[in-house]
């Protein structure tokens, strides 16, 4: 028998999923997480569900991980101290960076400028030169290098970057850069541009390198750590982290290049909704994945979510492939309030956190939150899963009651309020993936998970227009879901930098196939057969003379069939429907992407046993929610005892082991053949 795990670590729980590849049939464990040392949550979590499911680490072929390691990394400013080493007459290429102040009118008189990941006493020059072509124009100054070297190495960096001007050209100088350093600085870990991000635009080069090097102590020390304390475990198959594009690369890959890994946790739940899309037949998804602070939206359509070229991550944003994920500061512990200068109710983005959390959950919490106006409102029953978890619904109560007082209304008034403030902020967030991306909503699903998800996807779904609303099975889990879901994913860049009309198209073949050939071989290095390998290609776009391009996704057979026209028609088709027009100027070819991805796992989703459509085996009691201005009596089912096709009218509350789904008074439930529970509109039958 062949077993997956996934692994997910949040802020407050370590979600876990064991996956019988044979069967489909699975098992989800969630454990606190251990934020000094997120391994120690993981084992934890790892004994329990091996002892639920009967078998041992052993039998587990592979350990599949999305982890926020490297974004905390960041976020927290607990990066390593890193050196830079960059061509004369460069050392202040990170301060000067792109000299573009974000925000609006004067920005600029109250913008703190973030201390650059390399600062500049730790930013030194040396002398040699390559041109434009990649041609040698002065040589590399090899005494200077060491003299360099060994002032870093007294300044006590802890890793090394080394960026030189047209490296991404020609990489000898760096290379060779790298060599001394491996004499001068032993044990200290070296990230070259030209291996991190062949391409042009040096500012962006060096940056994403720095960052790369920034976080590569903390996640090779992480994962190290890692993989010795699953060994210990018996563990013996392979250990793969989830990269922020939705693939997987192996724990080797992502010690050397964490840069690929900095949006990982976002990531697990797109993948793990679209392994649910596939087996549910929709393919166009919203995914709405709601925690305790923060909500990430994304977009797939036809079964492939949405990319793009950067990552970000608080003030940073590196030249590396990330799923498009949106988030904002709406979750269960979003903090209510009404502050005195305006008198408006505000919901987030401060949130309760773990601790001292919800009011509700009696863990000394005092401030109103989300999950607090759910509890009010009878959303959240305090009795959860048969009395096994209490929620404190009078201490709930008068949280909301300081609301209301504030506002001189009603309590559920003021509860109801709190929902629809958190709603509109998920709705903004949707609206940014789709509307201004130039889709239509009302051609998507939107699917909820998360802890919360299904609790707003109903009331989300109605502001989108985008039905049915989807409960996926496990949406607490659906993260390690999706880690334990995907396939092995590796790409490799390029700079181009021709005009359209000069390109040929066997100019094009010729060198995509070459670094085909390098990713190809960086999967069969991991172990992934041949047969199991395909590639496809993406290339960057823009009129001459912009500043930016538009991403394509292409195929060598689409390539060798259409040719450069057909690029070409694509790109306009794009940039039609992003920017609302076209232009009359001669097309530029920038970058190049080859991508090689493994074998999608061929899971398969436990069917239910067929009901009459009757659900009133899982009905455990009647109960009251408050929704569109009047108390109106619901259900409450459970879950597990729901059969395929039953259908369950709203307002109906809907109970599992993590999470919670909320049927409204106009809607309908039907549980389909997986599991998943299909919103709609009971006027749309």
């Amino acid at each position: 028998m062949t077993y997956r795990l996934g692994v997910d670590v949040g802020g407050t729980f370590t979600d876990l999923l064991l996956f019988d590849e044979a069967s489909g049939a699975f098992w989800r464990h969630k454990t606190p997480s251990t934020p000094h040392d997120s391994s120690e949550g993981i084992l934890n979590g790892v004994k329990a569900i091996l002892a639920q499911a009967g078998i041992t680490a052993a039998e587990i072929s592979y350990f599949l991980h999305g982890t926020t390691v490297a974004t905390n990394a960041v976020l927290e400013g607990k990066g390593a101290k890193v050196g830079l080493v960059t061509t004369q007459g460069y050392r202040d290429i990170m301060q000067i960076a792109r000299s573009f102040v974000p925000g609006g009118l004067a920005a600029w008189i109250v913008w703190p400028k973030p201390q650059p990941l390399a600062r500049l006493e730790h930013t030194v020059e040396v002398p040699g030169r390559m041109d434009a072509q990649g041609r040698e124009v002065a040589p590399l100054g090899e005494d200077a290098v060491r003299v360099a070297l060994r002032k870093l190495k007294g300044d006590g960096i802890e890793a090394l970057t080394v960026s030189l001007m047209n490296a991404y050209l020609n990489g000898a100088h760096e290379a060779r850069i790298g060599a001394i350093a491996a004499e001068e600085l032993p044990g200290i870990p070296v990230s070259l541009s030209h291996e991190v991000l062949p391409e042009m635009q040096e500012y962006e080069r060096t940056l994403s390198t720095v960052a790369n090097a920034a976080v590569r102590p903390v996640v090779s020390k992480y994962v190290s750590n890692l993989r010795d304390r699953l060994a210990a475990e018996g563990f013996k198959g392979r250990l793969s982290l989830l990269r922020s594009d939705g693939g997987l690369m192996s724990s080797q890959k992502a010690e050397e290049h964490p840069v690929n890994i900095l949006m990982s946790g976002p990531a697990g739940g797109v993948t793990g909704a679209l392994w649910v899309a596939k087996n549910a037949g929709f393919e166009n998804i919203l995914t709405l994945d709601v925690g305790g602070t923060s909500t990430d939206v994304a977009l797939i359509q036809g079964l492939e979510p949405r990319r793009q070229r950067t990552t970000e991550v608080g003030h940073l944003s590196v030249r590396a492939s990330a799923l498009d994920v949106k988030t904002v500061g709406a979750g269960g512990g979003s903090i209510a309030h009404v502050p005195q200068l305006t008198g408006a109710l505000r919901v987030g983005p401060e949130s309760a956190g773990a601790v001292p959390g919800p009011v509700a959950y009696n863990k000394g919490g005092t401030l109103p939150t989300v999950t607090d106006a759910n509890v009010v409102l009878g959303y959240l029953p305090e009795d959860l899963l048969g009395g096994s978890f209490k929620l404190d619904r009078e201490g709930a109560k008068a949280a909301v009651q300081t609301i209301a007082d504030a506002l001189g209304i009603s309590l559920m008034e003021a509860a109801r309020g709190i929902i629809d403030i958190v709603n509109e902020n998920m709705f903004g967030a949707l609206r940014m993936i789709s509307v201004q991306q130039g889709y239509d909503p009302r051609e998507f699903a939107l699917m909820g998970f998360g802890g919360a998800g299904p609790l707003h996807v109903n009331a989300v779904a109605r502001l989108m227009g985008s039905w049915p609303a989807i409960s996926p099975v496990s949406p607490g889990v659906l993260c390690a879901l999706g880690d334990a879901t995907t396939r092995m994913r590796t790409e490799t860049a390029r700079s181009f930098s021709r005009l359209a009309k000069d390109t040929t198209i066997a100019d094009l073949v010729a060198v995509l196939d070459e670094m085909a050939a390098q990713t190809r071989s960086e999967l069969l290095a991991d172990g992934i057969p041949e047969d199991q390998i395909t590639s496809l290609f993406e290339i960057d776009v823009r009129y001459a003379g912009q500043a930016f391009e538009v991403p394509l996704t292409i195929t060598q057979d689409i390539l060798e069939a259409d040719g450069i026209a057909g690029i070409l028609a694509r790109f306009d088709e794009e940039h039609l429907r992003l920017f609302t027009f076209n232009m009359d100027t001669p097309h530029e070819i920038v970058n190049l992407r080859a991508v090689a991805q493994g074998q999608a796992p061929a899971l398969p989703a436990t069917e239910l046993p067929k009901g009459d459509g009757n659900p009133a085996a899982a009905k455990i009691r009647d109960h009251a929610v408050w929704i569109d201005g009047a108390e109106r009596p619901a259900v409450i089912y459970d879950r597990a005892k729901l059969r395929q096709g039953d259908v369950i009218e709203g307002p109906a509350i809907i109970t599992e082991m993590d999470s919670t789904t909320l049927v409204e008074h106009d809607c309908r439930a039907v549980v389909d053949a997986v599991g998943n529970i299909l919103i709609t509109l009971k006027a749309k039958g």
